[in-house]
């Protein structure tokens, strides 16, 4: 059986922005704002995702990344009781849970540099973060120097080489998966963590918890580095992020094919046999409804997300296409308070919502969608189809990026002795090992295939 992980759809969580916390935790009580959360979990139910990825999550004194104590659930959320009971229901209802791991650095309210602060070169954590030097200062006048994640001096760097750090954050995973019963862990900021201290991880966690999932934030670079057997199973996406929302807005499907080729074509993709998490939108980049030059195109935006390879992710409120800029507003801007009722009843962009429901069923009902090989069928600046393909089925997708409706003949992968539209369920005919479609702008189709596959 496979892991849960293989073909996983998952719905990103921004607690903090979403539950409407406010930005500083100046609050001395618990706040029990995991009622509001709650109530999402039969909404993401009902999308069709099967896991959560939810964070930032612990104590901490702004915007979550600056952690203060890794073992409480921070109390602008509620209490360890809470999130608890949260990943309980969210299991009764077959959704995985997927934390926040910061662990690159922490805030400067964390018991180990406030100690620095008192004790200075007597102080056992001096060795627990990098480039502590009491001959230099830092812009908060602490009369010594330390690194700071891009200079960012409320994110103070951990020496991920020291034993006892090293350590320090297995007994926090561990505590974690005991306390809560979490699935597994993104990384946050992983181009950056040191990659012993992440192969140490991955054997801990196999150990911990059967199937624990272990995914990194990575921006650029190769990343058949950070997925492979000894350290994390997937990574960010972010080449077809970009590519997702250029393409369109360039009509450029050759950007997106080349991306997908490059990366997992059939017959030499570098990053075939693995999995990354793909996304259009999250709480770091601009929303792809703002994102996008045409609103018509979130259709088929969405469409390329969940039947090219990869998990795919919605950002919390993406699903009625929820706008937001970093242009108009900052980080906050991309993490504002939604309460679900109103959005149900006053959706930005109507229907959005019950077509990415009816990709996640697709997803559910025919796995191959997910876990098929990938096979490139059409390609033009403005149409673009391709196959995902398994023993004897296939599932098609074809997408129209262009302002009018565009007649599309598709190569089929195999000869079919059905096809189908799933979404609307219609019996469609091969002619000569091809199938006829006319989208409309803005327009896609999923085609399901049954047969035998051609001898090779």
């Amino acid at each position: 059986m496979s892991a849960w992980y293989e073909n996983a759809v998952f719905y990103h969580m921004y607690p903090l922005g979403m539950s409407g916390a406010p930005f500083e935790n100046r609050e001395e009580n618990v706040t029990h704002r995991f009622e509001e959360l709650d109530k999402w979990l039969p909404h993401i139910k009902d999308l069709g995702c099967t896991a959560i990825y939810i964070g930032p999550l612990f104590e901490s004194t702004t915007h979550g990344y600056d952690t203060r104590d890794y073992k409480l659930v921070d109390r602008r959320l509620g209490d360890n009781d809470d999130f608890v009971d949260f990943v309980k229901k969210a299991h009764e209802l077959g959704i995985r849970i997927v934390v926040d791991g910061v662990f690159n650095h922490t805030g400067r309210e964390f018991f180990a540099f406030l100690d620095i602060q008192r004790n200075r070169e007597r102080s056992q954590y001096c060795g627990w973060y990098k480039g502590i030097n009491f001959g230099w200062n830092n812009p908060y006048n602490d009369g010594f120097g330390y690194e700071a994640w891009r200079n960012c001096y409320e994110l103070v760097n951990l020496n991920l080489q020291n034993p006892q750090v090293k350590e320090y954050l297995f007994e926090v995973i561990r505590f974690w998966i005991d306390t809560f019963d979490i699935d597994g862990i993104r990384l946050d900021c992983a181009d950056c963590l040191d990659f012993e201290f992440m192969k140490e991880m991955r054997r801990m966690t196999e150990g911990a918890k059967k199937d624990f999932w272990l995914m990194g934030e990575v921006i650029h670079g190769d990343y058949a580095r950070w997925v492979n057997p000894e350290m994390l199973h997937s990574v960010t996406n972010y080449e077809l992020h970009k590519g997702l929302y250029s393409g369109h807005n360039d009509h450029n499907y050759f950007e997106i094919a080349h991306t997908i080729r490059r990366q997992f074509d059939e017959n030499g993709g570098i990053y075939r046999g693995r999995t990354l998490y793909s996304f259009v939108d999250n709480h770091d980049v601009d929303r792809i409804a703002s994102k996008l030059k045409e609103k018509g195109h979130l259709k088929p935006v969405h469409t390329l997300l969940y039947t090219l390879p990869g998990n795919p992710s919605i950002y919390y409120g993406s699903e009625w296409g929820v706008p937001g800029s970093k242009s108009n507003g900052g980080d906050p801007a991309l993490r504002p308070h939604l309460v679900l009722e109103e959005m149900e009843k006053n959706p930005p962009v109507p229907g959005l919502k019950e077509y990415i429901a009816f990709l996640g069923k697709c997803r559910e009902e025919y796995p191959v969608i997910g876990q098929g090989r990938y096979r490139e069928l059409l390609l033009t600046n403005r149409q673009y189809a391709f196959a995902r393909m398994g023993q004897g089925e296939a599932v098609v997708t074809a997408v129209n990026n262009d302002d009018k409706e565009a007649e599309l003949v598709i190569p089929l992968p195999m000869e079919a002795s059905s096809l189908h539209d799933l979404e609307t369920g219609e019996e469609l005919k091969a002619e000569g090992g091809r199938v006829r479609v006319l989208l409309p702008e803005g327009g896609s189709i999923l085609i399901g295939v049954n047969t035998s596959p051609k001898a090779e």
